[in-house]
């Protein structure tokens, strides 16, 4: 991995390439192979003897094996920490950082990957265009049409991060996504723009952009019979939690008021239903369109502004744009208001929050 203006060097893809162990090249060298290991991680920057001595192994210039890191080059950083070992890796340019997002954290990103990091070196495909990747957190089940739409219109690829509406806040602020859904408007429609001034800092300015309405409610395993949410708050029913910072748990504390807390959670609107289809639970908060698409019963409990939130700074950037008008285009809002529970009533609205 490489820093601007640091040493790149290629002797261990040119070492791979070849079949050679550490222990050959350093036999073909002359040089000792915990020299060889220092220089293949950059722990090492080798001497010119060294470096003459291993083109001479390679019968390559020197030119070939070595060279200095553009300046221009972004700082590149992980959105979390890689797993030991070889990984795959999704990648996108936000701000003056290429941030790394590791396929085994991200297990729910549906997008071929940008490479593989071997522990010590980035391999990046020849397809990967970080500077025309947008990453959006969100925990929206609809996301991938917006990606779709993005893709068939503009060729930028929409990389969805699966995240709870304040984890997707907490990872904007920290600079590791261009752009974080949220629904957090449960009192009013001022709910979603408080959360940003108390989850972004002091200091900035951040854009809401009206994304859609949607049904949130309970989903219940089907033949219970229940018709109201009283009933069900008086049923003897196994219910199933939302990770802290969801809108989905925030319904869920205003439903059951100061019941004792379910005693398992789920990380989606997926995640609920999936548990409730599977038979481990009866009840949970999820959207309307989730709860359908599993086969379950639903009584609506509210309806949520769904917003996109994005820092003011960025609002020039080209895929913060197409992201827009992706999302007031007609064929978008078409597709939307005809899922299950969704409402594009001023979808597309944008305004200025200040942090």
């Amino acid at each position: 991995m490489s820093t601007p203006g640091r040493l790149q060097n290629q002797v261990k893809n040119r070492r791979l390439a070849r079949g050679w162990s550490q222990d050959e090249l350093a036999r073909r060298s002359g040089l000792s192979r915990s020299g060889i290991s220092s220089i293949e991680i950059n722990r090492l920057v080798p001497s010119a003897t060294a470096a003459l001595a291993l083109a001479r192994a390679f019968q390559c210039p020197v030119e070939d094996l070595f060279s200095l890191g553009d300046p221009a080059e972004p700082a590149v950083a992980w959105a979390s920490p890689p797993p030991p070992g070889p990984c795959r890796y999704w990648q996108a340019d936000l701000g003056p950082r290429r941030i790394l997002f590791p396929a085994d954290a991200f297990a729910d990103v549906d997008s071929p990957h940008d490479g593989v990091f071997d522990g010590a070196t980035l391999c990046p495909s020849p397809q990967a265009d970080p500077q025309r990747t947008l990453v959006l957190a969100t925990c929206d089940p609809a996301a991938g049409l917006l990606a779709h739409e993005l893709a068939r219109t503009t060729q930028i690829r929409l990389l969805v991060i699966p995240r709870s509406s304040r984890r997707a806040l907490e990872l904007l602020r920290a600079g590791l996504v261009h752009v974080a859904g949220l629904h957090l408007s449960s009192a009013s429609e001022d709910g979603n723009a408080a959360a940003v001034a108390e989850c972004c800092g002091a200091g900035g300015r951040f854009n809401l952009i009206r994304a859609a309405r949607w049904e949130e409610g309970l989903a219940l395993a089907p033949g219970r019979r229940l018709r109201s949410v009283r009933s069900a708050l008086g049923a003897r029913l196994r219910w199933i939690g939302r990770d802290a910072g969801s809108g989905a748990q925030q319904c869920l504390v205003e439903v059951r008021g100061n019941r004792p807390a379910p005693r398992s959670h789920a990380c989606s609107h997926r995640g609920v239903a999936e548990a409730i289809r599977a038979g481990f639970v009866d009840a949970g908060i999820c959207l309307r369109l989730v709860s359908d698409q599993a086969g379950l019963d639903f009584l609506p409990v509210r309806e949520e502004a769904y917003d996109l939130c994005f820092s003011a700074d960025d609002a020039h950037d080209p895929r913060i744009a197409a992201l827009i008008d992706a999302i007031q285009s007609p064929a978008y809002r078409k597709l939307l208001g005809e899922l299950p529970g969704y409402s594009i009533a001023n979808a597309g609205l944008q305004r200025t929050v200040e942090a």
